[in-house]
């Protein structure tokens, strides 16, 4: 039985590889395994993605809208506003 693993062939620009390159630990790692360990940017969500996850969550108890209000009460403009 042999196992072959899928590759897919990607171009990228000279920067790109020059950074592949450089995140190397080792001189034998593959730019898979640099890609795979790479620490991606999570972009934020967006306002359309929670409200769409809204109407699946159970409304807010009291004792949350409570100390909700609360917080919003005791809320101050800072001493010194940034201008």
């Amino acid at each position: 039985m042999v196992c072959v693993m899928a590759t897919k062939t990607i171009s990228v620009d000279l920067d790109a590889y020059a950074a592949l390159c450089r995140a190397r630990v080792a001189k034998r790692e593959s730019f898979s395994q640099v890609i795979k360990r790479a620490q991606w940017v999570r972009r934020g969500k967006t306002c359309g993605e929670l409200l769409a996850t809204l109407p699946g969550m159970p409304p807010a108890s009291e004792a949350v809208i409570g100390r909700l209000q609360a917080a919003q009460n005791a809320d101050q403009p800072p001493d010194h506003p940034r201008q």
